[in-house]
């Protein structure tokens, strides 16, 4: 017997694998678009490819095509602001009491944009909307993989001007291949020296050697995908061992193409081999999903009781770049919804 909706619905949630610029849903695009009068008609084109296509993407390339559309509607601080409110409102709604959520850091600087008085006005508008909602983020700067490490060093320097307002983590993301995790070992030292925590998007479109550089090489602290890494009975030993969680996004890998359907997803390997796996919902908006929607179809698919959905939530929780009695809290509140 599947899980209830009204269960999945009401248990708090923490979330670590989350893009600020892949949330916007269509009502954001179009508020974002007032004004644009140009833009207009190309949203409705752009929505309406994303419905008919099913949220499924041919290839990455593709769906990095989408996310740039997406991204190039994020003009002004107020823009990035209002994307923040609306995506911490949907996080609510689905009654998540922590998020970790992802800045492209580097897209904000490639594109020539105030990074400081972006991330001023999202700290801001985040902390407002915390505290109207109940709901308490934090913020990691990704910085694209493959423009380099003297890139990736420039976000780090923007993310531990901002460590002690919000900013937890640096990460990379980006193309594996053409940003490999030995480009990046001196940077991640230097953000652990900062009190920063380090992630790392790996195994998503590459084998598990990619999994294993960033455990070696990068020091990661978590891995974002880690997908491949199920292939490789060394490589799960090695997150095991070290207690490295994995921000498993399946709903994002079948719509990339990396996996033929939900079902697929290599759950039960990770569990069975004692790896940390936690559910993310990625670019929600991209990807037609959320993280209520990850957890509802991992319950269904894999039929998972009530303590194992729990018992992902709270991986979440452990996993999370917060203080010991911040965790707890989280902790007690999971086990209190099953308990319920």
């Amino acid at each position: 017997m599947s899980l209830s909706e009204e269960f999945i619905s009401r248990l708090p949630k923490v979330e670590l694998h989350l893009h600020l610029e892949g949330s916007l849903r269509p009502e954001t695009f179009r508020e974002l678009s007032r004004g644009r009068n140009s833009m207009v008609s190309k949203i409705e084109r752009w929505v309406l490819d994303r419905q008919k296509q099913g949220y499924r993407y041919a290839t990455f390339g593709d769906f990095i095509e989408a996310f740039k559309f997406a991204v190039q509607l994020l003009e002004t601080p107020e823009d990035y602001a209002l994307a923040t409110v609306r995506l911490m409102e949907w996080l609510a709604e689905q009654n998540v009491k922590y998020a970790e959520i992802t800045l492209a850091a580097g897209v904000v600087l490639w594109k020539q944009q105030s990074l400081d008085r972006i991330y001023e006005a999202v700290r801001a508008a985040s902390l407002e909307a915390g505290a109207r909602l109940g709901l308490r983020v934090n913020w990691i700067f990704d910085a694209i993989r493959h423009f380099g490490a003297e890139h990736t060093r420039e976000v780090l320097h923007w993310a531990s001007r901002y460590r002690s307002e919000g900013v937890v983590a640096l990460g990379v993301g980006g193309d594996e291949v053409r940003g490999p995790a030995n480009l990046f070992g001196a940077v991640f030292c230097e953000a652990r020296d900062c009190g920063l925590h380090t992630v790392a998007h790996a195994g998503e479109t590459c084998g598990p050697e990619s999994v294993r550089d960033a455990v070696e090489l990068l020091k990661a602290e978590r891995i974002g995908h880690g997908l491949t890494a199920a292939r490789d009975p060394e490589v799960m030993a090695l997150l095991r061992e070290r207690g490295i969680p994995l921000e498993g996004c399946p709903g994002s890998n079948v719509s990339i193409g990396l996996i033929p359907a939900f079902g697929d997803y290599p759950l039960r390997t990770f569990l069975d081999a004692g790896v940390t796996i936690t559910l993310n919902s990625d670019d929600p908006a991209l990807f037609g999903t959320s993280i209520g929607q990850e957890l509802s179809m991992a319950a269904a698919e894999f039929l998972l009781s009530a303590d194992q959905i729990a018992g992902l939530c709270e991986n979440a929780a452990r996993a999370a770049f917060l203080p010991e009695d911040e965790k707890q809290q989280l902790l007690a509140q999971i086990r209190q919804a099953v308990l319920a």
